[in-house]
């Protein structure tokens, strides 16, 4: 039988995209804060949309309900770009921080009675996607100056 393998001698040294995957490296590995940062608003952005079920108020506020799982599937959806596009979205992060406040304030304009659990639960997952928010375009915007 033939030899078709075609063994050769040359190194990854060798390979003419080395230096680029080389500063791909460096570029990724000089963002762990930011990485983290798409991690954490992912997260958010998931308990959120799943918040009306876990605190139990999805029977009693289907409006608030609803907009809390379209809420926190947008956010996630952000956090998923965030992740994909690494560094050209930094300009969304604003948008985080926007439904961040929106949440915050969407019980007494979308729920007819808030009750204390839906407050406490909308109040505390808007601030922390909120800070998320201007956590990443912050870590990002660092990120972009270290270069």
């Amino acid at each position: 039988m033939a030899d078709v393998s075609h063994h050769t001698t040359s190194d990854i040294r060798d390979h003419p995209d080395v230096a680029e995957m080389r500063d791909r490296y460096a570029q990724m590995a000089g963002e762990g804060g930011a990485v983290a940062a798409d991690g954490m608003v992912l997260l958010a952005g998931l308990y959120c949309a799943i918040s009306p079920w876990t605190v139990h108020f999805s029977a009693t506020s289907r409006d608030l309900a609803l907009n809390n799982l379209i809420m926190g599937l947008a956010v996630a959806a952000l956090a998923f770009g965030f992740a994909m596009t690494q560094g050209r979205a930094n300009g969304l992060s604003v948008a985080v921080s926007a439904i961040g406040i929106w949440l915050i304030v969407a019980p007494w304009i979308v729920a007819r009675n808030p009750d204390a659990g839906m407050v406490l639960n909308n109040v505390i997952v808007g601030a922390a996607i909120c800070v998320l928010g201007l956590l990443y375009g912050g870590t990002r915007m660092w990120a972009d100056r270290a270069k």
